[in-house]
């Protein structure tokens, strides 16, 4: 009997390939199956400010290469997270070599606001509060803790995208969960 993720993973292999063929379908169901993780894992990297324009960088690469993968749908999940990794690190480097400058105010004051309802708020708090306590974590734990539980890759894929050993990988998660299980504790109390 096949586990949930072992059926996601036929699903995923089975739409890249109908992908590579050029159905457009399939490659909206890779999208579908993938974006909300990869999201979250850029958001992890990069604040929630940056990560659309880091994930939306990454859908044209993975877009683009998409004929050079090779492999079964769990790797094609560790390849877009590789790639979001590094359309990361490469916005960051970017934004080191060219600080922004400030918006005036009253540029900011005209924008126009987003589409705000309370679901849209309530996700977006809870998704923020989340996010916010991974943030606190050491970088090697919040990247494993976000590549583990939210990206839902495996060890041995997650130590291939942060370039680290498996049980390394494993335990910098472990510690992440421990000590964000102590932060969930201390904002509970307060």
């Amino acid at each position: 009997m096949q586990t949930a993720r072992e059926a996601e993973c036929r699903l995923l292999h089975d739409a890249v390939e109908q992908a590579q063929q050029g159905d457009e379908r399939a490659f909206r169901t890779v999208y579908q199956t993938l974006h909300p993780r990869l999201l979250a894992y850029a958001r992890a990297l990069v604040g929630a400010t940056e990560a659309e324009d880091v994930l939306s960088d990454s859908w044209l690469q993975i877009a683009r290469d998409l004929h050079k993968f090779r492999g079964d749908g769990a790797g094609f999940h560790g390849w877009c997270s590789r790639i979001v990794r590094n359309r990361a690190l490469d916005h960051i480097r970017w934004h080191k070599r060219r600080p922004e400058a400030p918006d005036d105010l009253s540029v900011i004051l005209e924008r126009p606001a987003p589409d705000d309802t309370s679901e849209q708020a309530l996700d977006t708090l809870g998704t923020e509060r989340a996010m916010a306590l991974v943030a606190q974590l050491p970088q090697q734990q919040a990247e494993a803790v976000i590549l583990l539980a939210v990206v839902g890759l495996d060890a041995k894929r997650a130590a291939g995208i942060l370039g680290k050993r498996v049980g390394a990988v494993r335990t910098a998660a472990h510690r992440g969960i421990r000590k964000l299980s102590g932060l969930v504790a201390e904002s509970a109390h307060t």
